[in-house]
């Protein structure tokens, strides 16, 4: 038995199937009057793409890294000795030039050992003086002993002679005696003759020795008196030696500028007593820093401390002096990394209008790298492909996949050391995948 619909079903149900057909691609007579899909058409359209040809650029490298200014030199000044100031020449901030006086210390007691000194090198001095005269009697007794031992070595000689010419004499007459040529009595007065001659010679001898001990307790007497003379010079030049010390030591009492510059600390007054720095809360009575030239601290990372060495560019700005920029150059660096893995550099720059004061604060700019006329892409142009870089041109209105190798890289620009061509329309930034080939529309940067 079949059911009936009734009428309020049978309309529910044309609703129903009137909203079925009414439903996208239901129908057949629009799917067939379409003439192609949508994707199609897209698929066709050129992607649009900014691109722009490589810059040629200077690129630099630079580090930039606080700093601190100092002086050149900066040297507080301490007394030596202890006394009272008596006078003060200069105060803060004033410009004072090497080897001015700045500070004058009264030490009395000073004066008087210098003084007593003094006495002592005039009273040596008399007494090099004295035995110099010492020298002289026992020189000239030298001098008249020898004559004399001269003297007698020649009359030794002269009665030698004479004995030799008797013992000859003797023996000729003696011979004449034997054969009778000659009477004995002759030869008897011949021998007489010879016994004086040998006296005449031991007396000469004997003198000659006598003459010799005088020489010698005379050249004693000499260098007893020159030993003497010696010890006086000795004692003079003791004398002197002590006198330089006082005057150095009252060269202390005046307190002078070891260079040119500016007084930076003054920390006495007139009558103060001063004393030598004993323990660090001795404050010095000066300080003087030199102005001419002063030292630029920084502290440069590990990564950049590589390429920093001696004579390496650079430039310091002080935060006080607006944009102005001071060229220089490092002049030393620690070469070795401290505990904090930074590199200590300092460079040395002029300072003659004294503008760049010690305290300041300033940056300090390092040229790591530098390259001209290079050829340079924005970052955001390269593709890395694993340990591949590549760009991607606008060639022909096509997308080419370009290989290259980069060089420096400096903020958004990098070099292009090989692969690239000045005339090369390198896509800045792709807009998603690319592929080879792909129909591509080149608009310049900044075109709307």
């Amino acid at each position: 038995m079949t059911a009936r619909l009734t009428p309020r079903q049978v309309l529910a149900l044309v609703a129903l199937v009137s909203a079925v057909l009414a439903l996208p691609g239901c129908r057949a007579s629009s799917s067939a009057q379409t003439p192609e899909r949508p994707a199609a058409a897209n698929a066709a359209e050129p992607t649009r793409v900014v691109a722009a040809k490589p810059a040629r650029k200077t690129l630099r490298l630079e580090s930039l890294q606080p700093g601190q200014i100092e002086a050149f030199e900066h040297t507080p000044l301490f007394s030596k000795l202890a006394g009272y100031v008596r006078e003060i020449h200069v105060d803060i901030g004033d410009r004072v030039q090497a080897q001015q006086l700045l500070v004058e210390l009264s030490v009395p007691e000073l004066l008087e050992e210098l003084a007593q000194k003094e006495a002592a090198v005039a009273q040596a001095k008399a007494e090099v003086e004295l035995a110099a005269a010492s020298v002289r009697q026992p020189e000239s007794a030298l001098a008249t002993a020898q004559a004399t031992g001269a003297a007698a070595e020649a009359a030794v000689a002269r009665a030698q002679a004479d004995l030799q010419r008797w013992q000859s004499q003797y023996q000729r007459i003696s011979e004449l005696a034997n054969q009778g040529a000659l009477d004995r009595k002759l030869q008897e007065e011949t021998y007489s003759s010879l016994q004086a001659a040998e006296a005449a010679r031991a007396e000469a001898q004997a003198k000659l020795v006598s003459a010799k001990a005088l020489v010698a307790e005379s050249s004693a007497s000499v260098a007893k008196a020159k030993a003497g003379q010696a010890v006086a010079q000795a004692r003079y030049q003791s004398a002197q030696a002590d006198l330089a010390r006082q005057k150095a030591l009252i060269q202390y009492t005046e307190i002078r500028a070891p260079y040119a510059g500016v007084v930076t600390q003054r920390n006495v007054q007139r009558g103060d007593f001063v004393q030598p720095p004993g323990n660090p809360t001795v404050k010095p009575l000066l300080a003087v820093a030199r102005t001419d030239i002063v030292r630029v601290f920084a502290d440069v990372p590990e990564m950049d401390a590589r390429w920093v060495e001696t004579g390496r560019p650079g430039y310091v700005q002080a935060q006080a002096l607006g944009d102005a920029k001071v060229d220089g150059k490092v002049t030393r660096t620690s070469w070795a990394l401290g505990p904090n893995r930074t590199l200590r550099v300092e460079l040395d720059l002029p300072n003659a209008g004294g503008q760049l004061r010690p305290g300041m604060y300033a940056t300090v700019h390092l040229v790591l790298q530098e390259r001209t006329d290079a050829l340079a892409i924005p970052v955001s142009a390269v593709i890395r492909d694993g340990g591949r870089t590549f760009c991607w041109l606008a060639k022909d209105r096509r997308a080419t996949r370009r290989p290259i190798t980069l060089g420096l890289q400096v903020e958004n620009l990098v070099e292009v050391a090989a692969g690239l061509e000045a005339e090369d329309l390198v896509i800045q930034t792709p807009p998603g995948p690319l592929e080879e080939g792909q129909p591509v529309e080149a608009v310049q940067p900044n075109t709307p």
